[in-house]
């Protein structure tokens, strides 16, 4: 019984002797093979998996995009020229007129009464001119036959003459009454929408009165523009597309982002704005569907020019380093390369790589996060955006470039 506390503490000591002996030699192993256990473990693990995707070469647009505002390109304020009562509204609120239609009557008696009264002068004064002529003519026949003084040859033919002036003042003055009764008919004066009525029948108006909001506005929406600024910086690039040609305007919603139509530049203002900077250019829609509405703001986008064999890259590949932008490049080895690159424009989710990156070469779009210079990935290559190669053969009248052959795929 004594000597159980001897053979416990004798076992203690045997254990902790072969734990030390067992890590000074096989521990010492491993150093001197140069990898620890856990560096062996890392060697064994798969490469990160990222999605990459290839570099291409193709056509790139030279861009500029610009808020805008949809203008008409005339509206006309309707008013009445003589003072009287409408009688008749032959239009409604929104209604599209053409040039010529008739949209309101006005009382028209006191304009007839005073076309009555001057065709009753014109009347009178031709039949007074009709007398002195007559009367002209016999003196002139009896002073051929010396039965007539001079003075009275004189008489008549200035009698003759002031009737002609009374038939053209009368003639004057009835041309005058069927205008002020042509007025009591308000024709529009071009085509365009009708917008909110704002005197009903039965009102009386003024003539002329400039001072108030008038009978209703016509405002022309087929066609209509758009116009917007660019800086300064632009309006180089600006002259040098409308010499070759009009580059051409897109306007889409700002909302939806859903293109709304497309036309071209017809007009850049003669002067740059100095308060702001910038450069006035305007495009005209023929807006057959409607879709743009004066006064709406609209996103712009305008092809200035395209720059070929371009080396393009998903934006999302681009990371933005402290001393310039930079891409992760897989080589052939399946290792990763941090590529600093100059970045000319991007794009639509695609950017334009001035150097660092050649087509062909992968670029990682998918797990930047978890890899770095030097690291084994295991890549998976995303296949080329069908949709966007519609799209540029739409907007470019050539697809895509392909990778070389020989190159990564």
């Amino acid at each position: 019984m004594r000597l159980r506390p001897v053979v416990i503490a004798l076992a203690i000591a045997a254990v902790a002797g072969g734990g030390w002996y067992y890590a000074r030699h096989q521990g010492g192993a491993g150093k001197a093979d140069g990898k620890t256990t856990e560096s062996r473990g890392q060697a064994g693990r798969p490469g990160v998996a990222v999605i990459t995707a290839a570099a291409t070469s193709e056509t790139f647009p030279v861009r500029r995009r610009a808020i805008g505002v949809i203008e008409t390109p005339a509206s006309v304020v309707v008013r009445s020229r003589i003072a009287s009562q409408i009688l008749e509204q032959h239009i409604r609120d929104g209604q599209m007129v053409k040039a010529g239609d008739p949209l309101f009557t006005l009382d028209d008696k006191e304009a007839r009464a005073a076309v009555a009264r001057d065709e009753a002068a014109v009347a009178r004064d031709t039949a007074l001119l009709a007398r002195a002529n007559a009367d002209q003519e016999r003196v002139k026949q009896l002073a051929a036959r010396n039965t007539a003084a001079q003075s009275q040859v004189d008489l008549a033919v200035a009698n003759a003459r002031s009737a002609a002036a009374a038939l053209a003042g009368s003639q004057a003055a009835l041309a005058a009454s069927k205008l002020q009764l042509s007025y009591t008919k308000i024709d529009a004066p071009m085509a365009g929408r009708i917008g909110a009525v704002r005197v009903p029948p039965g009102n009386l108006v003024g003539a002329g009165d400039l001072s108030g909001l008038g009978l209703v506005t016509i405002t022309q929406i087929q066609p209509v523009r758009v116009t917007f600024t660019l800086p300064e910086r632009d309006l180089g690039a600006l002259r040098g597309a409308m010499l070759r040609q009009a580059p051409t305007v897109r306007v889409m919603s700002p909302n939806s982002g859903e293109e709304l139509a497309s036309s071209i530049v017809d007009f850049v203002d003669n002067a740059v704005d100095t308060g702001s900077g910038t450069i006035v250019a305007r495009a005209t829609f023929p807006n057959g569907d409607l879709r743009l509405w004066p006064g709406m703001f609209v996103d712009v986008a305008m092809d200035l020019d395209q720059r070929r064999d371009t080396t393009i890259v998903p934006t999302v590949a681009v990371q933005q380093g402290q001393d310039s932008p930079f891409v992760y490049v897989v080589g052939k080895d399946g290792k990763v390369d941090s590529r600093p690159v100059k970045v000319f424009a991007a794009l639509e989710g695609r950017t334009a790589i001035a150097s660092g990156v050649s087509p062909g070469e992968h670029v990682i779009i998918e797990g930047q996060q978890r890899v770095g210079p030097g690291v084994r990935v295991n890549e998976t290559l995303r296949p080329p955006d069908k949709n966007a190669e519609k799209e540029d053969m739409a907007r470019t009248g050539a697809p895509r470039a392909r990778p070389e052959k020989g190159n990564p795929t």
